[in-house]
């Protein structure tokens, strides 16, 4: 086994390297023994080290086919923001999950690999929600995906994201450490809200904030005609913990709904921005700073807010960020 596969679990090994056996074999010739890593019965949950041998029975290799009812994921390729023999980081863009399930047939994951069938290994190195868009790393070798994603563990990287809210951020208020819970609708639908710290299934989560700029609302003047408030904030906002929905719910419960959000935020408000041009919500994933897995190099990797964003800003706070980005 080489260094690369080390870690990779046997059950995913073997999917990658044994494409014309269909999973329900791979899995019975690892239930019966007749899969050995050093002589040694294995389970499917067997992480693989450097040097094992793996030990297979003869085995009848036949072209892959899709499983019934499940249409192949669409080949596509994702804007390249850094790439190299190990790893890749993409611009992936809001409505796209990052891999399929849940009702969705197929993600970025999925259709980057059709696009890119001479790779051996693509692999997620962490996740964005599928309506927030911005910097995505993928991994290219094991050996890479186990050394970012030990820097995420270890919250050893920086991830900063945009979000446009509603209303004027306290510029003291630059820290919100409140827990986390997920639950689920009656529909079955996923969602998280704060709970007491002391609650069984609290998730201790902290959000970093600071002003970017204070902005007219885009729909200001529909608002205007009604009394409400016309003013808006640019928040960038790091997140020491990565719970699901975390910034969304977050900001949400400060009173500061993200522009768009369409679980946590303003409906009213969301209607009017739609009307104003804005059809998604306004949280992205803008830069990302990892070491690089070879070199220990700091990298600093910006993914500039798409046009549809950017055209809810006054232009120079739009300039502002893009010049950022040419640093």
């Amino acid at each position: 086994m080489d260094e690369d596969s080390a870690g990779q679990r046997l059950d995913n090994f073997l999917f990658r390297h044994l494409k014309g056996v269909p999973k329900t074999h791979v899995y019975r010739i690892i239930r019966s023994g007749e899969v050995r890593i050093n002589k040694g019965r294995a389970s499917a949950e067997s992480k693989l080290s450097a040097g094992d041998v793996l030990r297979l029975p003869p085995l009848r290799m036949a072209p892959a086919e899709p499983e019934p009812h499940t249409p192949l994921a669409p080949a596509r390729e994702f804007p390249v923001l850094y790439e190299d023999e190990g790893f890749m980081a993409i611009h992936k863009p809001a409505g796209v999950a990052v891999h399929g399930g849940s009702g969705v047939s197929s993600g970025v994951i999925e259709q980057l690999r059709r696009a890119r069938p001479q790779c051996v290994t693509l692999e997620l190195v962490h996740r964005l929600d599928r309506e927030t868009s911005g910097v995505l790393l993928i991994a290219k070798k094991r050996s890479a995906l186990r050394h970012l994603q030990d820097q995420f563990r270890e919250r050893e990287t920086g991830k900063t994201y945009l979000a446009l809210v509603k209303g004027d951020w306290p510029e003291r208020h630059k820290v919100i450490d409140r827990a986390l819970q997920k639950y689920l609708l009656a529909d079955g639908e996923r969602r998280v809200r704060v709970v007491p710290a002391d609650h069984p299934d609290a998730m201790r989560s902290i959000t970093l904030v600071k002003v970017r700029a204070a902005v007219p609302d885009p729909c200001a003047t529909a608002l205007a005609s009604e009394g409400k408030g016309m003013s808006c904030s640019l928040l960038e906002v790091t997140i020491k913990t990565g719970r699901t929905h975390q910034i969304r719910v977050h900001l949400s419960q400060a009173g500061h709904p993200i522009a768009g959000d369409d679980k946590y935020g303003d409906f009213e408000w969301n209607r009017q921005l739609t009307k104003a041009g804005l059809s998604r919500m306004f949280l992205h994933a803008w830069r990302l700073e990892v070491h690089h897995p070879v070199t220990g190099e700091r990298l600093r990797i910006v993914a500039q807010p798409s046009a549809e964003l950017q055209k809810m800003l006054p232009t120079s706070v739009a300039d502002a960020l893009n010049a950022i980005g040419l640093n």
